[in-house]
């Protein structure tokens, strides 16, 4: 009688040793799916930004009439409706609305490869891309939480907005050198910031509709951490034409 409950307890750290294995799976294929989905997200805007940077007929279609607004700012509203509508949508209809922004993205960045050299452009990618590697596997790792860094990289995120905005009218290099700075520290926090917001939203049970679009809403969050620190760096080490 005294070997039950040794016998029981094996029994229990078994069933608990095989839970924390399903779930460090399960996660580990969530993360998976996310990343895949921003890798192509990526990969998409930057085909697009190519075949609109090499069509001269696009090129004045887009950036030599009052439609260059339309595209700056159709991605911005894009995030808002994704943001807003996302969790009413089929999975079908958030995966194409994730596709369609990213194709918008690179159609609005499709400048940048006239702005700056081709050598610079890559140069800063390899740069981003081992940044943002290494900032989201803090996120993922870390034991420390970073809920707290939220509301202040948030105002952080709407100070650049405006900025942004308003320096679209002045021109201002000296402005944009310090958006530049500013945007790296702010999307460098984000981007460890939002991989362990993701990484907790799958801790909460959902069916597989609702967690396929978390990971397309969590793939969206860090396409826009990558791409704008991409944005921020070649602003600031990039060798323009």
């Amino acid at each position: 009688m005294a070997l039950l409950p040794n016998r029981s307890g094996a029994e229990r750290y078994g069933a608990a040793a095989g839970t924390k294995a399903e779930i460090d799976q399960g996660l580990r294929s969530y993360m998976l799916k996310v990343y895949n989905y921003m890798a192509s997200a990526v990969a998409l805007s930057g085909i697009v930004a190519y075949l609109v940077a090499s069509s001269p007929t696009a090129l004045q279609m887009i950036h030599g009439t009052p439609l260059k607004w339309v595209v700056m700012f159709a991605p911005l509203g894009m995030v808002f409706f994704l943001s807003a509508r996302m969790h009413k949508m089929s999975l079908f209809a958030a995966q194409a609305s994730f596709w369609v922004f990213a194709a918008l993205m690179g159609t609005s960045l499709s400048y940048i490869l006239l702005a700056y050299t081709g050598e610079s452009i890559v140069r800063v990618f390899l740069i981003t891309a081992v940044s943002f590697g290494g900032l989201s596997l803090v996120g993922y790792t870390t034991k420390k939480n970073l809920s707290g860094m939220g509301s202040f990289l948030m105002m952080g995120l709407i100070g650049i907005i405006v900025a942004s905005v308003v320096n679209i009218f002045m021109q201002s290099g000296m402005m944009q050198f310090i958006i530049s700075v500013v945007g790296v520290l702010v999307f460098a926090g984000l981007t460890a910031y939002d991989t362990q917001q993701i990484k907790n939203m799958y801790m909460e049970s959902d069916g597989t509709a609702v967690m396929g679009k978390k990971a397309v809403m969590g793939a969206l969050r860090l396409y826009l951490d990558f791409i704008n620190l991409f944005i921020m760096l070649l602003s600031l080490f990039g060798n323009r034409n």
